[in-house]
């Protein structure tokens, strides 16, 4: 009964709020439910082809996010892992063009981003969805120490974000700071305080998991501590460690992103004034065409952030919300299951940003895939 009471997911949460006439019709759900194979890994096509009818328009996208889910899981990882990997590489050689401190936000934004592929995605989700093939896990009791370093690797994912931002701000909006702040020492320095008090922070998770891993499709995956789950001091605890993050970064990057822009525009202006006034004067600017660049980069990074977590976000707030009755709002797990994938697909799109962007990355990107066949033709020859 006290393993019952610590498995927390949504259907408890309803439950909690004594709202069981969810539009997907939970009841009938699990009466037919009975009938399907939950040993093999492939039960929601089975459950989608054999009662598609009488499923709602939501019950039939969550259930197609979840069989979406079996391929492109394994997919992402395929392609997430080698591309942050030869994004590190090829960033670290130090040919893009880029100043020593953005080369060194980059690096660490790309092994943050493969830290948590590696933790969350092969280590997490996808243990989740091929639970059959993962039950071994139920021999290492080390949920609570996966946990804390899930959640570390993602907060030093999404604050390496803001501090490259910040480093942005400052470089283009503060001149008289930017000599002493925008160096390789500072950023190293950022880097690693951010590091530190992001595995500070989750220490947390240790005491409110257990070692068993409960492998359920939902925000928490591990057993639950007894009492947790309906603490109103651990829930005040998980609500404040997800405005942390990420409501907070949003807040910073977005306010650090209109004060740039706003800082451009002004200069921009100021500049075209100036130049206007010479005669026979080229009409192009560099300085501006470098901080046109800058703010490019610095605008699609931290868009794609926002993007793609947003929904993750909103979900993770209404469900400890609900555990503390400060919401009438029951967000469907159909909100959950997309969140999940475009958190996830975040940690792959950065080197995209970069290879678009960047024409120097481009070219060191196409040197670095024809490396090892140029290799391989010297040696016949």
């Amino acid at each position: 009964m006290g393993r019952n009471l610590r498995t927390i997911d949504w259907n408890v949460t309803a439950m909690y709020r004594n709202l069981g006439t969810i539009d997907w019709t939970v009841a009938e759900m699990g009466r037919n439910l009975r009938t399907i194979d939950w040993d093999s890994s492939f039960w929601v096509f089975q459950y989608l082809f054999a009662y598609y009818g009488s499923m709602s328009f939501v019950g039939r996208t969550y259930f197609m996010l979840r069989s979406i889910q079996l391929i492109y899981y394994p997919l992402l990882a395929t392609v997430g892992v080698p591309v942050n990997l030869l994004t590190i590489v090829i960033l670290s050689r130090g040919k893009c063009g880029l100043s020593k401190c953005v080369t060194r936000y980059l690096v660490s934004m790309a092994a943050a981003d493969l830290l948590v592929i590696i933790i969350d995605l092969l280590l997490r989700q996808i243990p989740i969805i091929y639970r059959s093939q993962f039950t071994f896990l139920d021999h290492f009791p080390v949920c609570n120490i996966h946990a804390v370093l899930l959640y570390a690797v993602t907060d030093c994912s999404v604050w390496f974000t803001v501090t490259f931002t910040f480093d942005r701000f400052v470089a283009i909006c503060c001149q008289k700071l930017k000599t002493n702040y925008c160096t390789k020492k500072t950023a190293a320095l950022v880097l690693g305080t951010a590091s530190v008090l992001s595995c500070l922070k989750n220490i947390f998770w240790y005491f409110v998991f257990e070692g068993q891993y409960l492998l359920s499709n939902n925000p928490w995956f591990c057993f639950a501590v007894t009492g947790v789950s309906t603490s109103p001091v651990w829930a005040v605890i998980e609500l404040l460690h997800y405005i942390l993050t990420p409501c907070v970064p949003f807040i910073l990057i977005a306010f650090l992103n209109v004060f740039t822009v706003r800082h451009i525009l002004v200069a921009s202006r100021a500049r075209r004034r100036l130049r206007g006034h010479s005669s026979g004067e080229s009409t192009r600017d560099p300085e501006m065409e470098s901080r046109r660049k800058s703010m490019i980069l610095l605008f699609v990074i931290s868009g794609n952030f926002i993007v793609l977590w947003v929904v993750f976000m909103l979900y993770s707030i209404n469900r400890r919300l609900l555990y503390l009755d400060s919401s009438s709002v029951i967000l469907h797990p159909l909100v959950q299951e997309l969140g999940f994938m475009l958190q996830l697909l975040s940690c792959c799109t950065n080197t995209c940003i970069y290879a678009v962007t960047q024409a120097k990355f481009r070219e060191q990107l196409k040197n670095v895939v024809k490396y090892p066949f140029t290799v391989i033709v010297k040696f016949i020859k």
